[in-house]
Formats: structure tokens, C-alpha cells, sequence
């Protein structure tokens, strides 16, 4: 199974606003609510492809009661812990004339170290050595920023393997423990170490950079331009596919679901790549956050790869 974790879950409200103005008047022609936060994302987009994911993860209040109703529906099986306060709303605004997305994301609540203990205990009691283990998204207030380090090594320590999508220290923690593969967008890695890429090439040299700790695949997603995936034996640029952008929200998390189910079927590299790309680019033609089946099966076959071998 794929076992998804979520710390800092959210309601995403999706607001499309056109020709949005900040202090000024504005009304929404589209308003769309969902179950969100990066780790429910990927379990979402996962049943999409067929898969069969349990979400675990953190929350609170009215939101918290809204995302498990929503996850039952969708007839994903979870299991959350509760803790006081309210999950989150990140309200994202969509502006379809001037193709700009504004996301506004709300803190959440304050989780306090026996929580995580608990869900610790309880995450790793229900894994065993076939799983796959996805760590992604931020972390909410009062946990440690080496969470998913410690939560890899436990892991690995049981043979399970890892795919880690964060940012900042969650990021730069968590390569230390060597999880089996890592997907930073083009702007995370960039942030890592501090600099800037002015082609693919360079990303291709950052990507490589990931590799040092043990992990076994880096693939980073590059907005239009496509996405690069590397390893230790080959590497490959998958060229990005036109169109119409109506929401970013989620489509990384798309991709993460794509790996992750593409490592636990064991399927080959130029399939995974292609279902990767085609669920990044099917969730942006939408304004929700879990792509169709259909779209999806519909741009695999768009995707250009490009395979260099070592």
C-alpha cells in the first residue's frame, strides 16, 4: 500500500476572481471547496490512477470533520489524529485573464510533540517492508523541522522506501537520511543551494545533488518546461506540454502521486515519467485538485522524453 502523510492539512477554497485587484471589490464567478493539503492531494490522485493509498495525518475542528467526510466519499481510507483548534483554509485565487494565482494559506493549529509521538506509533504499527512511504508538504506549528529525517531513517531501518517532497529545512533535513527519491520543484531545489539555473543542464547538475545521501531517484518539476528525472545510471528530460493553465494548485503533488505509485507497481522508467508529467499537466487544466482518469490516459501520450544514459 502507499501510506500518504499529511501534518498540515487544509480546505482549499478555490476562488476564480477575473482581472483580480488587490484592495479592491472583487467577485468570484467559480468558488470550489475541497480537501486539501499535499499528502491527502496525492492519495487523491492516486485513486484516480486505480491505487489504493491510506492518508494519515492532523486535524481540527469543523475543516478536519469536512476533509475525512470528503475522504469517505471518495472512499479513501485514513486515519487521522485530532487536536485542538482548526484545520487550516488556504483560499487560492484564480485569475483567468491575467493568468496569475494568488494563494493565501492560513498557519493551522499548534501541534504539540505527544501528537507526533502518537502518530508516529500509530504510522509505522500499520507499514510493513512492500510499502511506500510519502512525506510531503509543510509542517505545522510545534513540530521539529527534522520530522521526516526521523521518519525516513525509521523507515529505511524497516525497508521501506521513501519519497520526500518538501521545502526549506524540511527539505534540506530529510535528503540527509537518503529517502528513495526526492521531488523538489524547480524553485525548492533552487532555494536548497542557493542559487539560480539558467537551463536544464544546471538543473540536471542540482538533481545529481540529491543523489549523494543514497537516494535512488531525483525528479524535479520545472513548470512548462517540463520536468528531469535522475539517477545513478540515466537521466531524462521530459519536455512539458502545452496548455491552459487554470490552476497550479496540487499539480506538484500530481507528480509525487504519479512516482509513488509508479515505484509501488514497479513500473518501468519511461512509463512512470510519462504518467508523472500527464498528472502534473492534467491537474493544472482543471481548477480542483485531483486530476481525471481520462485526462490523464489522454496526455501520457503527449509526453516527450529524453534519455541520456551514463
Amino acid at each position: 500500500m502507499i501510506i500518504t502523510v499529511t501534518l498540515n492539512p487544509a480546505v482549499d477554497k478555490v476562488m476564480v476572481i477575473k482581472n483580480f485587484k488587490a484592495g479592491s471589490v472583487n467577485r468570484a464567478s467559480e468558488i470550489m471547496v475541497e480537501a486539501g493539503g499535499k499528502g491527502i492531494n496525492v492519495s487523491k490522485t492516486i485513486s484516480s490512477l486505480g491505487g489504493i493509498s491510506k492518508a494519515f495525518g492532523i486535524l481540527a475542528g469543523q475543516g478536519g470533520s469536512f476533509i475525512e467526510n470528503s475522504l469517505d466519499i471518495l472512499k479513501i481510507e485514513h486515519e487521522f489524529l485530532y487536536v485542538a483548534g482548526e484545520t487550516r483554509t488556504n483560499v487560492k485565487i484564480s485569475d483567468p485573464i491575467n493568468n496569475i494565482v494568488t494563494d493565501i494559506n492560513e498557519p493551522g493549529p499548534v501541534v504539540s510533540k505527544e501528537v507526533i509521538e502518537k502518530l508516529s506509533q500509530e504510522l509505522f504499527e500499520n507499514m510493513n517492508k512492500d510499502d511506500v512511504l510519502v512525506l510531503t508538504g509543510s509542517t505545522p506549528q510545534g513540530v521539529d523541522k527534522d520530522i521526516y529525517k526521523l521518519w525516513i531513517e525509521t523507515a529505511k531501518t524497516a525497508g521501506i522506501r521513501c519519497i520526500l517532497d518538501a521545502d526549506g529545512e524540511l527539505l534540506k533535513n530529510g535528503i540527509e537520511a537518503g529517502p528513495y527519491l526526492v521531488k523538489p520543484n524547480i524553485h525548492e531545489i533552487e532555494r536548497l543551494y542557493q542559487t539560480q539555473t539558467k537551463n536544464m543542464d544546471e538543473v540536471i547538475e542540482l538533481a545529481k545533488r540529491l543523489l549523494v545521501k543514497g537516494t535512488e531517484m531525483a525528479a524535479v518539476s520545472c513548470g512548462e518546461k517540463g520536468a528531469v528525472f535522475v539517477t545513478n545510471s540515466w537521466v531524462a528530460v521530459a519536455e512539458g506540454i502545452k496548455t491552459t493553465v487554470k490552476s497550479t494548485v496540487g499539480a506538484g503533488d500530481a507528480m509525487v502521486a504519479a512516482l509513488s505509485y509508479g515505484v509501488h507497481e514497479k513500473l518501468e522508467p519511461e512509463e512512470m515519467i510519462k504518467l508523472a508529467v500527464a498528472c502534473g499537466t492534467a491537474t493544472v487544466m482543471i481548477y480542483g485538485n485531483q486530476p481525471s482518469e481520462a485526462d490523464i490516459n489522454s496526455l501520457k501520450e503527449q509526453v516527450n522524453i529524453i534519455f541520456l544514459y551514463k
